[in-house]
């Protein structure tokens, strides 16, 4: 059992608090997932539960935290960065524990990834994998120590669709208590028994915390509901309330009409309208107490807004890309061979495959060709963020290029806009959650005022709040779009065309629409 009672995070740096009091308990196959948006302390909490000493940096922690007698198995959001140069038969040996494993358990736990045991002795650096090759290999190194209880910092992220649904069958059959993180939608739908949502509201300086023992979609739905109900009765006492005033305010009128009016003859009924202004004003006094008790108006997070307003179109004749590759390479291997692409227009093109077929490679390939285009502006967003965003430095100061007062200005609004606290546009890009990066880098993106978007995996740490408004947004790009994604919802919505990547090449998939005229499941 896991047991967390009256836990509190704060962020040092401002001291904001992240999470306010926090108790709950988890046991038995029960699969707990944390959700909320970008920066509301998700990781945090993992990190405050399994490792708290990594925390000391830049936040505070009170509360209790108890799991005797278990072993936590605790896959933190990130690979370690000594890795990365690293073989990866060097990352497998150099764990005890995965060395102690005999060949048919290890076996066992490829299968139940659906991963090659060959991965497990490939002399590749590890930092030359592929995300979900990366994630799986851990995943496979934390299951080699025999956890009694999973603690999983968004598991699926970087998975290609067939992984991805082994993700959910291993969570699902899983008997151990799990405790995870996770943005995608269609994976806590299949995988949730408890939910446990944080939020910050009243511009992120409030943390409230709901934890219910029902399926994610469930909780969904009956959160909806909740509001709805509680909007409805805070209308309608609302409009109770109006029009007792308006009434209030007619007899007042009325009377003071009356007072100014009356005859100095008419004593009697001079004293009577004094008398009925009196009671007046004491029904006056009684409905402002009743409105400090008042419902309140219910208050939930809004998603972020819109993205890529300033973005110029492209004339639909304009070639975009005409690319031709006899081979595909990452350093000396080969990948694919051959590849052909040609993008024209306002094209919305996706971008699907295995992991390690080199869909990366292949995008980081055509944002190099398009840099050097001055008929274009292309904007690249890469699956590692690292890749373009200076760390050490704030979000102000990395986006504030032009210097003007004027850029500065709109730079502070749209990353409010994003659901930052205004504190946090001055903590360095290292402190930030991995969907408070995305943000900063999708607003450089929208910056540039691109003609074409380049974009690897762009929703997998954005929130199911925050992912539709730029799922929205990147259907209705005016530009050209090459997208690299394993979100299903996605997939599922893409306009354009759909391509998959393997050794062969590309080829062409059904779209969405054409999948439902044929009657096929979809993606």
């Amino acid at each position: 059992m896991l047991t967390v009672q009256h836990l509190s995070v704060s962020n040092l740096r401002d001291l904001r608090p992240l999470i306010r009091d926090l108790s709950f308990t988890l046991d038995g196959p029960q699969r707990l997932a944390v959700i909320g948006e970008e920066g509301n302390g998700k990781s945090a909490l993992l990190k405050a539960i399994a490792c708290p000493s990594q925390l000391l940096s830049w936040a505070e922690v009170r509360g209790t935290v108890g799991y005797a007698g278990e072993r936590l198995g605790y896959l933190e959001q990130e690979s370690p960065a000594a890795w990365n140069d690293l073989p990866v038969y060097s990352v497998c040996l150099g764990d005890e524990a995965f060395s102690d494993t005999d060949r048919g358990e290890l076996a066992l736990l490829c299968k139940s990834l659906s991963m090659s045991m060959d991965l497990c002795w490939s002399e590749t650096p590890f930092g030359l994998l592929s995300g979900g090759e990366k994630v799986r290999l851990r995943l496979l190194l934390l299951l080699c120590r025999k956890p009694t209880m999973l603690l999983l910092d968004e598991p699926g992220n970087d998975l290609d669709l067939d992984v991805l649904e082994a993700l959910e069958r291993f969570l699902v059959s899983c008997r151990l208590p799990v405790l995870y993180v996770s943005h995608d939608e269609r994976l806590l739908t299949a995988t949730a028994t408890q939910v446990l949502h944080l939020e910050s509201l009243y511009g992120r300086a409030e943390p409230k915390w709901t934890w219910v023992k029902e399926p994610y979609a469930l909780y969904v739905r009956h959160r909806r509901e909740q509001l709805d109900r509680r909007e409805a009765l805070w209308q309608a006492d609302r409009r109770e309330r109006r029009q007792q005033e308006e009434k209030l305010r007619r007899i007042e009128n009325a009377v003071e009409h009356a007072q100014a009016t009356i005859s100095r003859q008419d004593p009697h009924g001079g004293r009577l309208l004094k008398k009925k202004m009196k009671a007046v004003k004491s029904l006056e006094h009684r409905y402002a107490r009743e409105a400090e008790n008042a419902l309140e108006r219910p208050y939930e997070e809004y998603p972020m807004q819109a993205l890529f307003c300033d973005a110029e179109p492209i004339p639909q004749g304009k070639w975009v890309l005409q690319l031709h590759l006899d081979q595909l390479k990452a350093g000396s291997k080969v990948l694919a061979s051959p590849v052909d692409l040609r993008v024209r227009g306002p094209e919305k093109l996706l971008l699907t495959g295995p992991n390690g077929c080199g869909k990366t490679t292949l995008l980081r390939l055509i944002a190099g060709l398009l840099r050097d285009d001055s008929t274009l502006r292309a904007a690249y967003m890469p699956q590692h963020y690292e890749e373009v965003l200076p760390e050490a430095d704030t979000p102000e100061a990395f986006l504030h290029t032009l210097g003007t007062k004027e850029q500065l200005t709109r730079i502070r609004s749209s990353l409010v806009a994003m659901k930052f606290a205004r504190e946090e546009l001055a903590h360095p890009i290292a402190s930030l959650s991995g969907g408070q990066k995305a943000k900063v880098l999708l607003l450089s993106l929208m910056l540039k005022q691109p003609h074409v978007l380049l974009l690897d995996e762009p929703t997998r740490n954005l929130s199911p709040l925050s992912a539709p408004v730029l799922r929205e947004a990147i259907l209705s790009f005016p530009g050209a779009v090459l997208c690299v994604t394993h979100d299903r919802v996605l997939m599922e919505e893409w306009p354009g065309r759909i391509l998959r990547l393997t050794r062969d090449g590309l080829s062409a998939l059904p779209s969405p629409a054409e999948r439902t005229e044929e009657g096929l499941p979809h993606a």
